[in-house]
């Protein structure tokens, strides 16, 4: 998404123009626009014309509306988003007052006003515009003396570096310099990924290349790892996956992403450290039931106890129409961020999102024990019974 601009007030209200480039993006604005927004876009709506004689006739017109937003309907399946409020700027073609329903359109910019942009709103927004955050898969397309660093996101591929090296030739008896070169490069290589790569983004490392330039510099990249104590490298070995591909070039990236092993790990990226976490959760709810809990109530006390090491929420909560309770979670989202806790965001769009929606939508790992909240839990069923 391509932010246009943005333009906070000192009190949390404002507007923000934005354009929608992919049709992920339209999930980014589903969870972005609430009932009683306004929104501002291009429209099409049929206007009925009169002639002198008495005959009408209807054409079609495209004009800039701006609406209250009274229903949002997103269509999952073709990433459509619909939005019906009533006309709240004096326009020629359309009264004051008068319903329509705005079709937000791929590659055309609408602008939304909120009389209150919170702190998920904002990251909703940081989030859909940076790339970066959403490169789930970061690759190296090398050769030897040639090698670019790129971020994959769902929908193109960024060039962050392109490393460019003279590498001597190997002559009988004087292979020292070629050695030295690929040395060099090599470093070069290792100090771009560590740079443009961000690893608690990215969630798989692509390095492709002909023959085995790929094998000699992960080899070279994990001992010097290991000689300077890399943590960094070292922690996310399993993320690197070694491929073919036919030259250091960007263009032979597309066969890379084509290697069935490439498309598996692709695949269940974005979803794959959701998935963990709740596993996780699951083993913490058996083996510690004290250290693990969900339901709001539980949550938020355990929150007031600085207790939560991991939250879990999901975006649906703030898609609530109650603006109290939305109020609530995000105030959830920030103390806990205060209070030093990692904080997750899943979306409901995936599996992950929707077992954490079956367990209320918010659920907590916490940092030390907290059987108070079990035996609460225990004597409020009983008294239900009772």
């Amino acid at each position: 998404m391509k932010l246009v601009f943005k333009n906070i007030e000192k009190d949390g209200s404002g507007s923000i123009g934005l354009i929608s480039e992919e049709s992920e993006d339209m999930w980014h604005a589903y969870n972005l626009i609430a009932e009683g927004d306004s929104v501002t876009a291009s429209t099409v709506r049929k206007v009925q014309n009169e002639s002198s004689t008495g005959s009408s006739t209807s054409t079609r017109v495209r004009t800039t509306l701006t609406i209250t937003v009274e229903n949002i309907d997103f269509d999952t399946q073709a990433c459509v988003l619909r939005l019906k409020g009533r006309n709240i700027v004096e326009n020629q073609y359309v009264k004051m007052g008068a319903y329509h329903t705005l079709d937000l359109e791929l590659n055309r910019k609408f602008t939304l006003r909120k009389l209150q942009w919170d702190s998920v709103a904002l990251e909703r927004v940081d989030m859909a515009c940076d790339p970066a955050t959403s490169a789930d898969v970061a690759a190296v397309v090398m050769q030897e003396g040639l090698a670019h660093v790129c971020l994959i996101t769902s929908s193109m591929t960024l060039v962050r570096s392109k490393i460019d090296i003279t590498i001597p030739r190997k002559r009988r008896g004087f292979t020292q310099q070629h050695e030295k070169g690929l040395v060099k490069f090599y470093e070069a290589v290792m100090q771009g990924i560590l740079r443009h790569i961000d690893f608690s983004v990215v969630k798989c490392i692509i390095i492709a290349s002909p023959g085995f330039v790929k094998d000699q510099y992960y080899d070279y990249m994990m001992q010097q790892a290991i000689k300077t104590d890399n943590k960094l490298l070292i922690e996310n070995k399993s993320k690197f996956l070694l491929v073919k591909a036919s030259s250091g070039f960007k263009h032979s990236l597309k066969e890379v992403l084509q290697e069935p092993s490439v498309m598996a790990k692709i695949s269940d990226t974005k979803a794959a450290s959701e998935v963990k976490l709740l596993e996780g959760f699951y083993t913490m709810l058996q083996l510690e039931p004290a250290k693990a809990f969900y339901g709001k109530k539980d949550v938020m006390r355990a929150n007031e106890a600085l207790a939560i090491e991991t939250l879990m929420i999901s975006d649906k909560l703030f898609r609530c129409q109650d603006i109290q309770q939305r109020k609530e979670y995000v105030g959830l989202v920030d103390s806990a961020r205060d209070n030093g806790a990692d904080v997750r965001i899943f979306s409901s769009m995936h599996v992950s999102g929707e077992q954490l929606d079956q367990l209320t939508g918010v659920a907590a790992i916490l940092r030390f024990p907290m059987p108070e909240l079990e035996d609460s839990d225990a004597e409020y069923d009983s008294s239900d019974s009772d």
